[in-house]
């Protein structure tokens, strides 16, 4: 179950969140409530696994996952697994104030149907209250059971499971310094960690709150780069002694659809994405706002070793990309940094949060897939010579 190597030909995978079934949404949602349906939620979980991954296969995906079924977001399910938090409601999120402000009647349309409307669970913020403790060992194992399940049903061969970085798990109120939170929690994320990659995943780190820090208004340029270099340092300090070669980086820019004239320019932190102690970089280049951004690697060297996951097919669109345009792009960064370098992969997560209105129709989705793999292929044919 280890991360294949693409030798002969360029391999697909993508971010992580699939749409979960509806039936699987109302049993999470009655399951929130109160109710006493865990053996049937437990079942259905197993079953949406199996059915994702198969799918994935299907559709020509290399590198599958389990479509982070069984979360009720790509960050939120950890406060599941973790001790010490309270919610916060009504704090808000700093990076995306200048979009917003930008444009708020658009915004104020976007989050209340098509980002937030249709979610299982409000979004709601927690802070730190107490000591941090990790107890989800049993939800972490029946994720990469699951997973080991629909993997042998599907004949499929690689697999990552995404876990959350330490810098998005919540604020401090409890800890001395920011510092001793973000051990805190780290050290209780490792134990998720671990358990990915001993289980024979890859793992995979989701985190988009990188490159929110230099969008964040209430930090100068100095504050910026000195809590970047504390993030990446934190989170290597989790993933001391784990393999890198079983270690993938996601991080995105921005909300998913809208004018986004304030994303981050990928330049301003991709060499504190590189002094991450992982193997693969996922990253957003299929979208219009960062699509151009290929020419960074023109002159910023891949340290050997490493491979970059460029989306090229967008997740917030339901315009399915055209095979020789996904070839296009993939051969661009191959030309730049190594045909064997390089795993087409998509944008983000097509369901970061469970809901029930999900921006890409899930049949529309799973085009998608089948139009990267046959864009893979054609790169292929061009950069072996086939």
């Amino acid at each position: 179950m280890s991360t294949l190597q693409g030798t002969d030909r360029i391999l697909t995978t993508h971010v992580g969140s699939l749409p979960r079934p509806v039936k699987l949404l109302d049993l999470m949602k009655l399951n929130i409530e109160g109710a006493q349906n865990q053996a049937e939620l437990e079942n259905c979980i197993q079953q949406a696994v199996i059915e994702s991954v198969a799918q994935q296969v299907e559709d020509g995906i290399d590198i599958v996952t389990d479509g982070e079924q069984s979360k009720v977001g790509f960050f939120a399910y950890v406060r599941d697994r973790m001790s010490g938090f309270s919610p916060r409601p009504g704090q808000g999120y700093a990076a995306f104030d200048a979009e917003v402000n930008a444009f708020p009647e658009y915004y104020q349309h976007y989050f209340g149907e098509a980002m937030l409307g249709g979610n299982l669970v409000p979004f709601v913020p927690v802070a730190c209250t107490g000591p941090i403790a990790y107890h989800g060992v049993a939800q972490l194992q029946r994720d990469l059971d699951n997973l080991k399940i629909a993997m042998g049903k599907a004949s499929a061969h690689s697999a990552f499971i995404p876990s959350v970085a330490p810098t998005g798990v919540g604020s401090n109120e409890f800890y001395a310094s920011e510092g001793d939170y973000l051990a805190a929690v780290a050290e209780a994320l490792r134990v998720e960690y671990k358990a990915v990659i001993d289980a024979g995943f890859s793992l995979q780190i989701d985190d988009p709150f990188l490159p929110d820090l230099f969008a964040d208004p209430t930090l100068d340029n100095r504050a910026i780069h000195r809590k970047a270099g504390e993030y990446v340092e934190i989170l290597n300090h989790a993933l001391r002694g784990l393999p890198q070669e079983k270690i993938r980086y996601h991080t995105c820019y921005s909300i998913n659809e809208g004018p986004r004239i304030h994303d981050v320019p990928f330049v301003e932190f991709v060499r504190y994405m590189l002094n991450i102690n992982a193997a693969d970089y996922s990253f957003e280049a299929g979208n219009v706002r960062h699509e151009h951004e290929y020419h960074l690697w023109e002159d910023i060297k891949l340290p050997a070793g490493k491979r970059l996951i460029p989306g090229v097919i967008c997740h917030a669109s339901n315009t399915v990309e055209h095979p020789e345009l996904i070839a296009e792009r993939l051969v661009r960064f191959a030309e730049r940094v190594g045909r064997e370098n390089v795993l087409a992969g998509a944008d983000c997560g097509f369901s970061s949060q469970a809901t029930y209105r999900t921006e890409v129709h899930p049949t529309v989705i799973r085009e998608k897939f089948r139009a990267m793999r046959a864009g893979a292929e054609l790169a292929s044919k061009k950069l072996w010579n086939k």
